[in-house]
């Protein structure tokens, strides 16, 4: 089965989107199963993983209620507050729920680069991995050598690094060197990640070959073992329809056996987050 590891659904008047910028033609409206569906149909898409949007409990039992009124919809990885002890009763609640997989603190957002180093998160860490749930990695290349403390430290997590931590892809070959010797530190801690998020951290108009070097690296590092594909759709429209990605993202994995495509696209995210 084709799995698109990393999308989204939101509705604005929820109001607790609190990075999406008001009246954007793009991003501030809403975002459902109907709308995704026709895109999966062209794609041949069978099974997604939905990703939160927001930092409340309230999104995540929000996307559980359309995961469970979706088929295509094979798991959810949501929030909780790592910052509020209290609420390891909340993930366990969570974690009891069929489609519930892990969870995503929006680390890129919060203004300390150390926060996930400090000693009053660190229970939701053993927590997560405790209850066999899993980890998304969301950040900027800054975050990369403390998301690798953290793998470290929590040998036992199961971590996925989102978007392949946003490469400065824009800014062109300068920002290459530093962000693939973290990203091959991270890789080599055990991490997955997500070929996913990359034409949104491209320039305008971008081509799959201002993405090849990127992409190649990830796929060195991280091996179709433990790299899957991800549309991050709806914010993909920002820079590409859902069509153009999935193309060329199998343009720029054309060197791969077929096995290790079907892994990218499919197999690595059925196995990294136990769908199925």
């Amino acid at each position: 089965m084709r799995i698109d590891a990393h999308h989204h659904f939101w509705h604005p008047a929820r109001g607790d989107y609190g990075w999406m910028p008001a009246g954007d033609p793009v991003l501030s409206r809403p975002y459902g199963p109907a709308d995704l569906a026709p895109h999966l149909a062209a794609a041949g898409i069978g099974a997604t993983v939905l990703v939160q949007a927001a930092p409340t409990v309230a999104e995540t039992e929000y996307l559980l209620g359309l995961a469970d009124a979706t088929p295509a919809v094979a798991g959810v990885v949501g929030w909780i507050d790592f910052e509020n002890p209290a609420q390891a009763a909340v993930l366990k609640r969570l974690s009891a729920h069929p489609k519930f997989l892990g969870v995503r603190p929006m680390i890129q957002d919060i203004p300390d680069d150390d926060w996930m180093l400090r000693d009053d998160v660190q229970w939701a860490f053993r927590a997560v991995m405790d209850l066999g749930l899993t980890f998304d990695a969301l950040g900027f290349p800054r975050h990369l050598k403390n998301f690798h403390a953290v793998l470290q430290r929590y040998p036992g997590l199961r971590m996925v690094v989102d978007h392949g931590m946003k490469p400065p892809i824009a800014a062109g070959p300068a920002g290459f060197a530093p962000w693939a010797e973290g990203i091959a530190r991270l890789a080599g801690a055990g991490a997955f990640c997500k070929l996913s998020g990359l034409v949104t951290e491209a320039a305008p108009g971008w081509t799959a070959d201002d993405l090849r070097p990127w992409v190649a690296h990830l796929v060195e590092a991280f091996g179709p073992d433990r790299l899957m594909w991800g549309s991050d759709w709806p914010v993909c429209h920002l820079r590409a329809e859902y069509a153009d990605w999935h193309a060329a993202a199998q343009d720029l994995t054309a060197g791969l056996s077929t096995a290790d495509r079907a892994r990218v696209f499919g197999g690595t995210a059925a196995a990294f987050y136990a769908l199925g």
